[in-house]
Parts: C-alpha cells; structure tokens; sequence
C-alpha cells in the first residue's frame, strides 16, 4: 500500500504541475480572469491533496497498511479527479452545468482527510 499511495501521490503532483503550466501558457489568453481563477484553485487542491496521497504512504511505511488509510487515499484521488477535474473542464469548455460535480469532489476530499484522522486517534502509539 504504501508504494502504491507514493507512486499515485508523485503522480498526482506532476500532473498538477503540468496542468498548472498548461493554465498558465496555454489558456490563459483565451479564457477570462474569473475562469482563469476557478482553474487555478483546481491547480491548487489538486496540489494539496495529492501532497496528502503522499503523507498517507508515509502514514502506511509507519504504521503498516490498514483500511482508514486505504480508504484516505483513495478519496483524496477521487477528491483530485472531481473537485479539480471537473474545475479543468469548466474553464476549458465553459460548460457550466460541469459545476455540479465539484461539491462530489470536495465532500471525497473531507472524508479522506476524516478517514486519516480516525487512523491516527485510534492508533496506540
């Protein structure tokens, strides 16, 4: 587990960075100031949790696999694709309605940090 979560958390940052850069070089002309900012708090969870991804496999190295951690991770990845994916896609496409789809996200986001915080207050030591 705790391989895995390191290989998708390092994975998850790279592609923050590159689709922040593809904002910022690529599409940043063509769209507005205020989707231009809805992208870049896309960027920014995107970032944030999947520095979270990477705090869990370090959790799992210390602790050993377990099911609250498993489960952390996995919300923070559906969190990533959600909250910030559906963010990507309404600021390229313009398409409104995608914006439904971000509270999805933000709710996996709370429960994955929920999920590690219950690992850790039931841990002995």
């Amino acid at each position: 587990m705790q391989r895995k979560f390191m290989i998708i958390g390092a994975l998850m940052a790279m592609l923050s960075v590159a689709i922040g850069a593809f904002g910022a070089h690529m599409i940043k002309q063509s769209v507005g100031e205020t989707a231009m900012k809805v992208y870049e708090t896309g960027v920014q969870y995107h970032m944030v949790h999947a520095l979270g991804i990477l705090l869990i496999a370090l959790a799992a190295g210390l602790w050993g696999d377990s099911r609250k951690l498993a489960w952390a991770g996995w919300l923070l990845l559906a969190g990533i694709v959600l909250f910030s994916g559906s963010l990507y896609l309404l600021t390229i496409t313009g398409i409104k309605s995608l914006g439904i789809i971000t509270p999805f996200g933000g709710v996996a986001f709370i429960a994955g940090w929920i999920c590690l915080m219950a690992e850790a207050i039931t841990r002995k030591k």
